[in-house]
């Protein structure tokens, strides 16, 4: 049985996170971490990580950037790896998260969905062969109307992994508004979609001469970030000190 620390335990993706744990034979939360404590939970729930006495063998951080340097301190004191699922990270901030790696494991990704980590591999392999053959490459990422930041992190990851396959010979063109001008044949543009309560959907573009190409990934609910952090929880319980990411726990 893993035993699991849930940070942001009484947010949306904390609760998705319960109820996938509550039905898994295999991951127990023995304690939650929440400024909100006064909701009932199937464990105790502290209003900071510091005031767990509870012993386990990974946390989950579902929380908010504010509180990640408290996160990585008792995860490299106790000795507890984490899965980090907080987003908006600052480059400082990465650089902590690098530097606690080094003692402790931890892994980092953008997106927690297996299948967006699938396609982080399928489109490298499609850039290598359509790129050099003239295809230009568009991210479309679309989400709900209560998004605060655009381009989304995924999207800026998914762009990531297509100029990886390049040898990081592209650029990104996130608005054309600005000037006019035909399109660069190196740059990679990104646009993003503010709407309704789409949950998240990404669409890679690869257009050629006369032919069109579109790998898509759909997010119906949260619940597919919430097993892909649960299945990193499993992966990364044990390993020993590293940053991992969810290729990790795709080629295990």
């Amino acid at each position: 049985m893993i035993k699991i620390i849930l940070c942001g335990c009484n947010g949306k993706m904390g609760q998705v996170i319960s109820e996938i744990v509550g039905n898994d034979a295999e991951t127990q939360i023995v304690a939650g971490i929440d400024l909100n404590t006064e909701a009932k939970n199937g464990y105790p729930v502290f209003a900071r990580i510091a005031e767990c006495d509870r012993e386990a063998d990974v946390i989950i951080d579902f929380s908010h950037p504010s509180v990640l340097s408290e996160v990585l301190q008792y995860s490299v004191t106790r000795q507890v790896p984490l899965v980090l699922c907080t987003t908006g990270l600052s480059e400082e901030q990465i650089k902590e998260v690098e530097n606690s790696a080094e003692q402790v494991a931890i892994l980092r990704s953008a997106n927690m969905s297996l299948g967006i980590n699938m396609l982080l591999k399928l489109i490298q392999e499609a850039a290598k062969i359509l790129a050099p053959a003239g295809f230009d490459m568009e991210i479309v990422e679309r989400h709900h109307n209560q998004k605060l930041d655009a381009p989304s992190g995924t999207a800026l990851a998914l762009a990531d992994s297509l100029n990886q396959a390049m040898n990081q010979e592209y650029f990104y063109k996130y608005d054309r508004s600005a000037e006019r001008a035909k399109r660069n044949k190196k740059e990679i543009g990104i646009s993003a979609v503010r709407g309704g309560t789409i949950v998240g959907e990404h669409e890679i573009i690869f257009a050629g001469k006369d032919e069109v190409i579109e790998l898509k990934h759909t997010a119906y609910s949260k619940a597919i970030f919430g097993n892909g952090a649960v299945q990193a929880a499993k992966f990364l319980a044990g390993c020993p000190a590293g940053l991992y990411d969810m290729s990790d726990v795709i080629e295990e």
